[in-house]
């Protein structure tokens, strides 16, 4: 048998898999996605791999063989494989990028080994066989009989240290059947920090989405939506659902009825969110369900904790996985079920090569497993809405609240007028009003300021005002060396200072803080008690729990933050939302600035009046007439939706069209401008009249740790065609010298975090 073996070198030129001879030592050892050990290159240097593919015939006739198994990595299950194989294809960058992307994470702890001594027999066989002992002088094995009689499963390491006996005691007990030893792991508890598992099982029972989500019967829409899952499973439709529910209609109590139902059906599911600071409310909800088969992984739990978790999925101890978009590769043999939960957020791309996105990865890993993939938002992304209008998606619609809780009701204020009455404050008079009034109701506050696009536009603080590109209609981006600049045409002006509509001088780059915002309330509500969640508040392994924890048991009434406070929470006490100022991510540099600022604002909203209590919404913005802001005043997505894809379309943005981006690199700014002038003109010759080509143009940041960047746009309508061009590209790009010192990545619909 001859093994094709990805090496694990991350260069373009030996970016496919070389065929190596099986050893008969190793024969039937040898699977897809084990880790192997080989020589490589003329000095048959040993070098580590994955074997993608198993063949019986090979091209070439002098063979080297697999010198053997690397022991301290763990074989990939064959499905990721194949799962990197298709990421490698969709995405652009190298196989063995996309193999480290998928594949479990390196041994760097193993579980602790874990044996147990158990007793075998009922109180009245234990008493009689102890008597027995007594009566033979068998001292040892009474006191390990005993000690079994009050405690009937002991640590066997305990047990001899305490007992005093040795191996051959417990193997006399066995062999007699009055006890056996089990052996077994005991895993590093990746809630341990926050009280372990037991803890989050405990709060589950406690937690604001057990209080509001779990304890009522089915709403007709939500079990409309559950009947359309089970119809799903029983006719073989694996179309992905797309469940739009409005915030609050009880899409959590859905997921849970189709794990359940997986789990039933001895099949396991993978639970996406996008932010670890919704990981801890999220799992304590799960556990208090499901008990301790359910698991975490995220980027900050330890090395060691992390394998733990692999190996439990992989041993069959799971039933649920719930993470950010890597615990989307979790080895879970009997995959049934994917859910991705706030599926229109930005973090279900991936930044580093393959740049991909969960969603799209995650249908495929349905392919390959034959599992069903549901995808929900009060907010869906155009995308994914998109797909449901051209019936690639099943479309599920709940639009009414749970137990009928109204909507908040929703205030735009315009801060223009309110600069104009002399308020300069990051307060306005009416939200600092109702702030005061929920104080006094000892009710609670979020406020959300939207720093997405900050400081990126510029921006009059008289008339509101933004500066717009005049060929794109997106805001110009305001760099460093004053000059502003187009990120999707390339067109440049000076930096302006007086503003073009009404002359003021107060027009500039916008930049506002979490700090600055909690030292000001801090100073208008001493007594209130106010907690920030932003980035560097939260930079601990647990800071996102304790700060939602501390806020959930009533210790502050004012919550303060930026994107992640808006994502999911579920606060019964939270009456009152303030949006600081919108229009920051109203005017980013980026065609999906209104979607953005939609899906903020709409889902900001909906953390208000969860609970028994009426919810209010407070919008400050200098644009109140803007579509996305009056459209999530009302949490109307279809009317927003309905104008958006107009923009789309017009201007042949994705998804109506798709862009693909490319991003050059290099130490050389000279010839890194050459490679990517010779990179346009190549995609231009071979594209033609079908594809659009943008730049190369100087992105946001120019230069990042002394490596120059230049960034180049390709659009067409298919998705395909733009696949065909990356292939082109890349052996362009391979066969050109000029291209060795240059990184040259590209990212499908490139998205803004």
């Amino acid at each position: 048998m001859i093994a094709q073996v990805v090496i694990d070198i991350t260069h373009s030129s030996i970016d496919r898999p070389f065929d190596y001879l099986i050893p008969e030592s190793l024969a039937g050892q040898i699977e897809v996605g084990t880790p192997v050990r080989v020589p490589f290159g003329n000095g048959n240097h040993l070098r580590k791999g994955v074997v993608v593919a198993l063949t019986d015939h090979s091209q070439f006739e002098a063979l080297k063989q697999i010198d053997g198994i690397v022991t301290e990595a763990r074989a990939a299950d064959e499905t990721l494989v194949s799962l990197a194989v298709w990421m490698r294809h969709a995405y652009g960058g190298t196989l063995n990028q996309a193999l480290k992307t998928v594949l479990p994470a390196k041994n760097k702890g193993k579980g602790k080994k874990l044996r147990t001594l158990r007793l075998l027999l009922d109180e009245k066989e234990a008493q009689e066989k102890l008597l027995e002992m007594t009566k033979k002088r068998q001292s040892a094995r009474a006191r390990v009989l005993a000690a079994l009689m009050q405690t009937p499963v002991i640590d066997y390491k305990l047990l001899t240290e305490k007992v005093h006996v040795g191996r051959p005691v417990i193997r006399a007990l066995e062999e007699q059947g009055i006890a056996v030893l089990d052996e077994g792991t005991q895993y590093r508890d990746p809630l341990a920090a926050t009280g372990g598992a037991a803890d989050a099982e405990s709060a589950g029972a406690q937690s604001p989405y057990r209080r509001t989500q779990a304890f009522y019967e089915n709403t007709p829409e939500q079990a409309a939506v559950l009947t359309a899952f089970d119809r799903h499973i029983r006719e073989g439709d694996r179309r992905p659902m797309l469940l739009y529910g409005v915030t609050g209609s009880g899409k959590t109590q859905v997921y849970v009825e189709m794990i359940r139902q997986m789990v039933k059906a001895g099949r396991q599911a993978i639970v996406l969110i996008p932010e670890i600071a919704l990981t801890y409310q999220v799992v304590s909800y799960f556990y208090g369900l499901f008990g301790g088969r359910v698991s975490i992984l995220h980027s900050r739990l330890s090395a060691a904790e992390r394998e733990d978790q692999m190996q439990r999925a992989r041993s069959g101890e799971l039933d649920v996985m719930i993470g950010p978009r890597s615990a989307l590769f979790t080895p879970l043999e009997h995959l049934g079920l994917i859910i991705i939960d706030e599926e229109h957020e930005p973090a279900y791309k991936s930044g580093q090569v393959p740049r991909y996105h969960a969603r799209e990865t995650a249908e495929k890993l349905a392919q390959l497993t034959g599992s069903q993939l549901v995808i929900g938002s009060a907010t869906p992304s155009l995308e994914a809405f998109y797909r449901a209008e051209k019936k690639e998606y099943d479309l599920q619609i709940m639009r009414t609240r749970v137990n009928e809780r109204p909507l908040p009701s929703v205030r735009v204020l315009d801060l223009s007028a309110e600069r104009r009455k002399g308020n300069r404050s990051l307060i306005s008079d009416d939200l600092k009003a109702a702030i005061e009034e929920r104080i006094k109701q000892d009710e609670q506050v979020i406020l959300f300021l939207n720093r997405r696009g900050w400081a990126g536009f510029v921006t009059c603080q008289e008339c509101g005002h933004v500066v717009k590109c005049p060929h794109c209609d997106v805001a110009l981006s305001l760099h460093k060396n004053g000059r502003m600049i187009c990120h999707y045409c390339g067109y440049e002006t000076d930096q302006m200072h007086t503003c073009p509509e009404c002359g003021s001088e107060h027009i500039g780059g916008v930049s506002i803080g979490t700090q600055q915002v909690e030292d000001e309330l801090a100073a208008l509500f001493p007594d209130a008690g106010v907690l920030r969640m932003d980035a560097d508040a939260t930079r601990g392994k647990e800071g996102h729990g304790e700060v939602l924890s501390a806020f959930a048991d009533g210790k502050a009434q004012i919550l303060i933050g930026t994107q992640m406070i808006v994502k999911g929470h579920d606060f019964p006490r939270v009456t009152l939302v303030g949006v600081l100022l919108a229009d920051m991510s109203l005017y980013a540099s980026d065609y999906r600035s209104g979607e953005r600022t939609f899906q903020l604002l709409t889902q900001a909203a909906g953390r208000a009046g969860r609970g028994e209590r009426a919810g209010e919404v407070i919008i400050q913005t200098y644009s109140p007439d803007h579509y996305a802001i009056r459209h999530a005043a009302y949490q109307d997505y279809d009317g927003f939706y309905r104008e958006e894809i107009a923009f789309r379309s017009m201007l042949g943005y994705p998804p109506v069209c798709h862009l693909l981006g490319i991003m050059l690199t290099g130490e050389d700014e000279e010839n890194l401008e050459r490679a990517a002038d010779y990179l346009s003109k190549f995609a231009k010759r071979i594209g033609k009249e079908s594809f659009q080509i943008i730049g190369p143009t100087v992105p946001y940041i120019g230069k990042i740790k002394d490596l120059y960047r230049r960034s180049l746009y390709i659009k067409n309508e298919s998705y395909s065609n733009l696949i065909r061009m990356k292939d082109y590209l890349e052996q362009y790009i391979q066969i050109n010298k000029g291209y060795d010192h240059i990184q040259v990545y590209f990212d499908f619909d490139p998205v803004e975090s």
